[in-house]
């Protein structure tokens, strides 16, 4: 968040609940995805089979992976953004 102002104890607050949410929102997802792709519906067993272990492991990381990806590509679109206002904004200052 360089170049931001800082932010109060109430707007920072709100910007923590709002990651919480986002985390939240994001683990439950994963967790049905994965769980619907790796584990039967009808369970046989009190505990996950290898098969099934193997296949949470690799889906979750999967999703964690593609997570990350997608947030590090979402914060560079926005540098590039705000990069491209502060050149609009300095193009349109007149000249002294």
């Amino acid at each position: 968040m360089a170049g931001m102002p800082p932010l109060d104890s109430s707007k920072l607050q709100l910007v923590q609940e709002l990651e919480i949410e986002m985390m939240s929102d994001m683990y439950n997802r994963m967790t049905s995805a994965c769980h619907k792709k790796c584990i039967p519906p009808k369970y046989k067993d009190a505990e996950l089979g290898k098969g099934e272990s193997v296949c949470l492991d690799r889906c979750i990381a999967k999703y964690l992976d593609i997570h990350e990806r997608i947030g590090k590509k979402l914060t560079q679109l926005s540098m590039q953004d705000e990069d491209l206002m502060k050149k609009l904004q300095a193009e349109q200052q007149p000249k002294v």
